[in-house]
Order: C-alpha cells, then structure tokens, then sequence
C-alpha cells in the first residue's frame, strides 16, 4: 500500500513516500525535494551470522549520473568506484543512525541511497540521510529512531536551513546537523572563522528546523504500521561474570592508570588471558565471554576514575593537552614540511605547490569542475603496531582527510594572488588520539613553511564526554582509549579568531546546549594552547618559496591578443615552451600564468610572449629583421608576426637607387616607427632612426 507524507523546512517541501517501489526491501522510501529525487533502501538479514560479534552495517550512497542529464566521463561510460563525495556522505548517514539499533542485534543491515534525480538547490545528501532514518521507521529493522538531517548557512547574520546553492556562495558557515527530536547526535561542516558563540546557535537552529521533519517520519511510519522484530538482550553468564571480577578486578585497576598506551595494553592483556587461563577448564568455551566481561570492567573503571577523581588514563586532568613538538623544513626537497607530535600521536605532512595543470579533475552530477586545493590523509598500519593489506585509502582516511581540507582551506590566498595548485599529504607515524586534529596542525605548518601566504594558523582538538547520570565530564585533547570508552567525539579546528572545521560524533541518545557548550568553550581554550605551541616552530608564513617550487609569474594581455599568443594550432604557446622550458596557462580573461623553478626561464618566456602581443607605437625605435626586398621598399618584421614598410624613400638621407643597395633579406635593422594607417599598416623608416641609440 502506498503512504505519502509532505513537510515543509525553512519554506522548501519535503515528500516521503513508501510502498510504490522498491518493494522487497525490508523497508524502501523515496524522498523528494524540488526536482531532487533519493530512493533509500533498508534491509537486515532474519538472522545474524553464527559466531558474529559486531554489528555489520553498510551504508551505500550513491549518486546516478543520469540524475544529472549526464553520461559518465569514464572510460567505461558506467558508474565506478565511489567518489570523495559519495564515500564522505555515506560516512554521513552512517554515523548518526549507527549508535540507534539495539545492542544485540547483530544482523548484516544495508543501507543503499540512490539519487535518481538532481537540481542544484536541494543536496541530495541531506535528503538520503533522512530517507535512511524513514526507510528503517517503517521497516521491521529494530530502530530507536527517527532522526533527521538539514544543512545550516548564514547570510547576511540571518541563519537558513538547506540553503540553495546561491544563498550558500553568500554564506560563511556551512554546517550538518543530525538530531533527534530531544538532542544533538551529529554535526559536521565548515565555517569562516566563525565563535563560538554563534557555531552554538546554528547548531541549535539546526535542531529546531529538524523537528517537523521528525513528526513527518512517524506520521508515515504509523499510516505503515510496520511491526518491529524483537531483539532479545543479551545473555549473560552472571556467576562467570562474578568470577571474572574477583580474579581481574584489582589488576584492571592497576592496568588502565598505566599512562604508555602500549605497556597499558599489554597489561591489560595479560590479565585477559591469566583470567582466561584460570577459567577456561572450568567454563569450557568461554573464551570470548570472559574477554568481553573484560572490556567491560575497563569500561567502568576508566570511566569512574575520570567523573570521581577528575583524573584521566595518562594522569592528566580534564583539561591539560599532551606535549606538544614541532619541527619545519626537514624535508629539503619538499617544498614545505612539518613533523608534529602531540603525545603519542605524529603526523608527517608535506606541502607541494603545483600549476594549473595539476588541479584535480571531478566528474559530478552538475558537470566537471577542478579544484585546486587537495589534502590526502594516509593512516598505515604501523601507526598503532597493528599489519594490514593495503590498496586505496579506506572511508576513515578520506573522512580525517575532508575534516582537515576543510579546516585548512578557510585560511588560503585567493587564488588570483596566490595562483598556485596546493596538494598537503599527511602520514600518521604514531596514533593514540586525534590524528586528523594533528594532520591540521601539521597542515598549517606545512603550508606556512612552504612560504604560501595564509591568513592566519589553524589548529585542532579532539574533545570527548563521560557521562554518567546527570554527571559530566569534558575531556580536552583525548586519548585513542578515551574515544573508544567515552561517550563523544567532537573535533574542532580553528584560528585564534574562529572555528573553521569541526565535527561530532555521539555514542549515546544525544548532547545537551550546556554540554555543546561546554565543550566548545574548552575546545577554543585548548586550541589557542597548541597555536601557542606551534608558534614556537613557525609565527608565519615564510618569505620565500622553496627553491625547487615552480615561480609563477602573472601577466595579462589584451583578450584580441589571445590567439596571437596562441598561434594557429597552438604553433606560438608550443614555440615558447620548447623554447625556455616553462609551463603556461591562458584564460580567456587574458591572463597568464607562467610557471618555472628558472628565473631566466621564465623572463625570456615573458619577453617571448610580449613580442607576440606588441603593438607598434607611432614615434619608437624598434631593431627589425628584414623578411621581404620589393622594388619600392623592404618589409621588416618588428614583432613575431608583425612587419612594417620601409619605403624606398625613407631608407637613407640620400636618395637610394636600389633597394638591395642599403638592405638584404636577413639584415638587422634600426627603423623607427612613423606612422599606423586606418587599415593598421605600419610605416616604417631607417633614414629617421640612423644615428640614434637603441635599448630593449
């Protein structure tokens, strides 16, 4: 049976509508926003995997070309490998409605948006993240939904929910929000340096805006009245649990106050596998009961030591940051470098500065574009002692490595100064917490050693929650065990004037205003703590580029000139290259950008192009080259592809015979420029510019 709902947001319509396709999907809707069109599917398996121990959730955006009017750009004329842009709002939907399915239910779930259609003013991802949340409401998919999604801008001071795309080239923030109808569960984006005072009321706009899109979702999930499996809890052995705790409790207690992640580990596992030894005979099988009681105990003791006793695994307080360390230009032949360390976290960035040709190509639903600034995260293996299979970065890298982008990106010259492609790539030596917050770091020290003229230096904290009853903790600068053990992720990035990246991920139902708060207020206070910190290796950009940089000099000509420099077939630009080695770029405004690492290359490249694009000029001496002999004059070429006349009469004081008698093809001659008739043709005399000092 088919089931529509309509809502509106911020005076845009939303359509949710079930029962009309997709039909064998446990639970299928297709949402529309003007003529942008998502259908979401959710299927669980009936049972989960015999064995299973986590919960395999999959969720699949994925964008149509012909949704766009658009036949793919790839060799194969298909859809391919998920883009950034799909891998990242798959990451979207996910992360919001993963802690909202029971914890034992441990089926294999899939979530798959398609968007079938696509305008430019309504993002197809906001509505696939809402169509996920409906898809799982009137499935029989255990679910503690609804949530919701909207994108927050600001113009004018004026906050809007799900901006057009005009309205968002006015805006200085762009911010996701992930709610349900009593708390903040998500939030992700970028802003213009933005306080937080005010990240805190476009977040918090984002919630109000999201509630009439929360009643719609349950309207339609009652008209389905779908009923919800029964997902039993799970089942727990108490007198192994009590015998667990007797033999490892005290031991436990010892181990997670050890401050070294990997001693800690390591205790920490010696004691799972003495109280699995000890317990074994006796319970036969258990191996992977007692390993979870385990996990559980570390759980609650890190947690309680941190609300009771205000003192966390590594012995600091709540708000102390790690040790901080900084070094720029180790890498001689990058041509910008930084190796941070905060802790047990290090990170190995590189800045490389490139030309026109090395912006990054992108094949979207709304046609090619290219993008200048590119910022790759890499998290090997070895990086937390563990071994791995590698190919192409996995959805965690791309996601750290977009929350750095973002965060950087803020801070970059306009490009009409700074003409330069921008590539950062960030290494991650050593993690225990926050290693994307320290590629930001990294990044902004890169970007200033490499002599790139940014606004100001950006840098990131990763902030956490333990939260237990009404009893709360914020956490500044968070260890990789207190991500795992706590209740909150929330990393944010920013100057000393502003926030410009940040993103948050819950465990629980959601965070209050006072707990956003708090934790922005903390977030800012540990932040300008590391710009601190980072000043001691680097206060500024420097003044000069690396010498292996490419120099790009900028000059322009006249629009009319563009094809002279161009020369027919590209014969002129392809002359010039070959000629001083150089890379070149042409707009159609008449700007060019010249590119070369030799300085003499490049000024002769210039000379080379102003010969193409001279005009004469009535009155000036010019050195020619003599092309053509006629009986009344010799043609001489002032210009590539320009010549004058030298009459007969105006080659020398006396009266000249022949002209062969003064001039031959092939001769360099001074002349002087005498005039430019109607039809542009140029005059030229010898006898006017004889005697007189030439210099270029």
């Amino acid at each position: 049976m088919e089931h529509t709902v309509t809502v509106e947001c911020s005076g845009k319509t939303i359509t949710i509508e079930t029962g009309r396709m997709a039909k064998q999907a446990s639970g299928a809707v297709m949402i529309k926003s003007g003529d942008t069109m998502v259908l979401v599917t959710a299927v669980a398996t009936k049972t989960a995997k015999e064995g299973q121990g986590f919960f395999p959730l999959t969720v699949n955006y994925q964008e149509k070309a012909y949704a766009g009017g658009r036949i793919p750009g790839s060799f194969f004329k298909r859809e391919g490998r998920p883009s950034d842009n799909e891998t990242l709002t798959s990451r979207l939907i996910d992360r919001p409605i993963r802690p909202l399915f029971p914890e034992n239910f441990l089926n294999d779930t899939q979530i798959m948006a398609t968007v079938v259609s696509a305008d430019k003013d309504h993002d197809p991802g906001i509505l696939a993240m809402v169509g996920a949340s409906a898809a799982l409401m009137v499935s029989d998919v255990p679910f503690a939904g609804p949530i919701a999604g909207v994108k927050v801008g600001r113009v004018d001071g004026n906050f809007i929910a799900n901006p057009t795309a005009e309205e968002m080239e006015k805006s200085d923030m762009e911010i996701v929000v992930a709610a349900s109808k009593d708390a903040v569960i998500m939030v992700e984006g970028e802003a213009n340096e933005v306080s937080e005072s005010d990240m805190l009321e476009a977040i918090f706009f984002g919630h109000a805006a999201i509630q009439p899109i929360l009643a719609a979702q349950e309207e339609l999930a009652a008209k389905v009245g779908a009923v919800k499996r029964e997902v039993p809890p799970p089942a727990v052995n108490a007198e192994l649990q009590e015998r667990v705790k007797a033999l490892a409790y005290a031991g436990m207690k010892e181990a997670v106050r050890i401050k070294t992640k990997v001693e800690r580990h390591n205790a920490i596992d010696a004691i799972r596998d003495e109280t699995v030894a000890a317990l074994s005979a006796e319970f036969e099988g258990s191996e992977k009961e007692i390993a979870t009681f385990i996990e559980d105990m570390e759980y609650d003791l890190v947690r309680e030591h941190i609300i009771v006793d205000g003192e966390r695994i590594d012995g600091r307080d709540t708000k102390t940051i790690r040790n901080i360390s900084s070094v720029c230009g180790l890498l001689p032949r990058a041509h910008g470098s930084a190796l941070f360390t905060r802790g047990e976290t290090q990170s190995l960035v590189a800045a490389t500065l490139g030309t026109s040709v090395d912006e990054q190509r992108i094949d979207s639903l709304y046609g090619d574009t290219r993008k200048r600034f590119m910022l790759h995260y890499n998290f090997p293996p070895y990086s937390v002692g563990e071994t791995s299979f590698r190919l192409a970065p996995g959805r965690r890298e791309i996601g750290h490595g977009m929350l750095a982008e973002r965060a950087l990106q803020k801070v970059l010259p306009k490009h009409d100064d700074f003409p330069y492609t921008i590539r950062i790539v960030s290494d991650i030596l050593e993690s225990n917490g926050s290693s994307s917050m320290a590629t930001v770091c990294g990044g902004a020290l890169s970007m200033m050693d490499a002599g790139i003229p940014i606004k100001a230096p950006v840098a990131g904290i990763a902030m956490g929650l333990i939260k237990q009853g009404d009893s709360f903790a914020i956490l500044s600068d968070i260890l990789g065990d207190e991500d795992h053990l706590g209740d909150m992720d929330f990393k944010v990035a920013g100057t000393s004037a502003g926030v410009t990246a940040l993103q948050m991920d819950i465990k629980i139902g959601g965070v209050t205003r006072e707990i956003m708060q708090a934790a922005l207020n903390q977030a800012k206070e540990g932040r300008l703590h590391i710009l601190g910190e980072m000043a001691k290796a680097l206060t500024g950009p420097r003044q000069e580029l690396s010498p292996f940089a490419p120099r790009i000099t900028t000059i322009w000509v006249k629009t009319d000139k563009i094809r002279d420099v161009i020369g027919s077939g590209g014969k002129n630009i392809r002359s010039v290259t070959e000629a001083t080695g150089v890379s070149i770029d042409i707009d159609d405004t008449g700007k060019i950008n010249i590119a070369s690492t030799n300085k003499e290359a490049c000024d002769l490249a210039i000379k080379m192009i102003r010969n193409l694009t001279a005009e004469a000029e009535e009155g000036k001496l010019y050195m020619g080259t003599v092309k053509k002999v006629m009986e009344f004059g010799a043609f001489v070429e002032i210009f590539p592809g320009t010549d004058g006349l030298v009459h007969v009469s105006e080659l020398d004081t006396e009266r000249v015979k022949n002209v062969t008698d003064v001039l031959r093809e092939g001769d360099k001659v001074l002349v002087k420029c005498i005039g430019i008739d109607k039809q542009g043709k140029i005059k030229l005399s010898r006898k006017e510019a004889l005697g007189a000092t030439f210099t270029e």
